[in-house]
């Protein structure tokens, strides 16, 4: 496996062969290249044994041409300062790309999600966070953490908590951390966004017929062929999405402990409901179970999707890649060399930077409910649903007959606040990626992904010209 130290030389890398088309001077690369503020910190914790445990954390903020800066906060014992940049700089290109108004950030702290207890993990997050807020790292204008690897709701509700009881007397508190559950002033859809917006960009990207012909394959996502790496929240929304709403076969799927194979395809649900009892893909019976997961990232397949860590496909494994489609759910997962390899087979890759870029929409939306302090369907569903019966009546009046009470109902109904969210992130993710493939297309570049980061660094390069960094 590659280093985790050169993680951020990898995006850098990205963004330099983008700037190579790019009319943009050298200087002016570097600043968007550029991690604007870095946070290291050590701070000690009562463990459970009551001994006192030193903890490394960090939180960078890369780029000040938005704010606040926006990312998420991972739990990992292999978190690092390399890592925290790389994941901030893709946050920063990410945001650009599907036009949510953030600068990127992100954050770590190197515990083990897997054995950490509960009170342990809130200990040490209502810790960092007031290390956060000494420093001035986080706040509905400033710094906004979400969550990510080894962190979720309960994490991101203890740091609303702890914001604010130490800064009151702010009308927008709840804004300073998205990802919050509901009870806290969450957004409904927040927990499975990024792997719906994987769903809806490998939709998407299925659908453009001459890409999937030079490809060997039909257009839309019914009935190809997928691998999943990763049971997680991302992977596993994503797999529900594709196979449900998408008609893809899933054959295959990785985790830690091994993987799960059947070339006629499984139900996602019962694999996740069987791992949440046993606690291992182990002993499922509708599926062969290869001890040795990380090979199965090798199988034939239409669609390989890397939901799990960075750094899982790298020069060494490649070129033993046998997917016609890598589609990046997970941030980084396949490095550079390896990039250029797969690119030189004919691999399609869609990547992290547009592909999971879902999380941080509804992010977005959830910090304007909070600052607005008000839930989007509040104001308008029922005055939708008035409009709605008005036209089905006078429908029903020109046709001379009455509509089944069903569809009738189903027609009037305004929009939930999910429903609403859902249709926003489907056109996010519909809109972006129909540019990014304009300009891939339009301006004949190599790759989609060479095209996503000339977008992305474009459009970072105008916020720094226009807000008056550079004189």
């Amino acid at each position: 496996m590659k280093s985790r130290g050169k993680f951020f030389e990898s995006v850098n890398h990205y963004v330099d062969q983008a700037a190579a088309f790019a009319n943009l001077e050298p200087g002016m690369v570097e600043q968007v290249k550029a991690c604007n503020a870095v946070y290291r910190m050590r701070f000690p914790v009562r463990a459970d044994d009551g001994s006192i445990q030193v903890i490394e954390a960090y939180r960078a903020e890369h780029s000040f041409h938005r704010l606040p800066t926006k990312g998420g906060i991972r739990f990992s014992k292999h978190v690092s300062l390399d890592e925290t940049i790389a994941l901030a700089a893709l946050m920063t290109y990410k945001c650009a790309i599907v036009g949510v108004p953030f600068g990127g950030a992100k954050g770590g702290v190197k515990i083990d999600p897997l054995t950490a207890s509960t009170g342990f993990r809130e200990r040490v997050i209502r810790r960092y966070t007031t290390e956060l807020i000494r420093k001035n790292f986080i706040g509905p204008d400033i710094d906004v953490p979400a969550p990510d690897y080894g962190t979720g709701e309960m994490e991101m509700g203890w740091i609303a908590d702890t914001y604010k009881n130490l800064k009151m007397n702010t009308t927008d508190m709840y804004a300073c951390v998205t990802g919050k559950p509901l009870a806290m002033q969450g957004i409904p859809g927040r927990t499975s966004a990024t792997g719906l917006g994987v769903f809806y960009g490998l939709r998407n990207a299925c659908e453009q017929a001459e890409d999937m012909k030079e490809l060997g394959l039909s257009s839309g996502l019914q009935g190809k062929r997928i691998i999943i790496q990763g049971l997680g929240n991302v992977g596993y929304h994503a797999g529900h999405f594709i196979q449900n709403e998408g008609g893809a076969i899933i054959t295959g799927i990785i985790e830690r402990e091994g993987g799960l194979f059947n070339s006629d395809g499984m139900d996602i649900e019962a694999v996740f409901r069987h791992r949440k009892q046993t606690g291992t893909l182990e002993g499922f019976a509708d599926a062969t179970f290869n001890p040795e997961g990380r090979a199965m990232l090798e199988y034939d397949c239409d669609i390989l999707i890397p939901a799990a860590l960075e750094n899982q496909i790298t020069a060494e494994n490649a070129d033993r890649i046998r997917a016609r489609i890598i589609a990046e759910a997970a941030n980084g997962p396949v490095d550079h060399k390896a990039e250029e390899i797969l690119r030189a087979k004919g691999v399609y890759m869609l990547p992290d930077i547009y592909l999971n870029a879902g999380g941080v929409t509804v992010s977005y939306f959830e910090w304007l409910k909070n600052r607005a302090g008000v839930s989007f369907d509040r104001m308008t569903s029922r005055h939708e649903e008035l409009i709605k019966r008005e036209l089905v009546e006078q429908m029903e009046s020109l046709i001379g007959r009455f509509l089944p009470s069903d569809v009738k109902a189903r027609l009037i109904q305004g929009p939930s606040e999910l429903e609403l969210v859902r249709a926003a992130l489907d056109q996010t993710m519909s809109h972006a990626f129909s540019r990014i493939h304009d300009v891939w297309k339009s301006r004949q570049l190599p790759c989609f992904r060479t095209a996503c980061f000339l977008m992305a660094i474009e459009r970072v390069a105008d916020s720094y010209k226009y807000h008056g960094i550079f004189p």
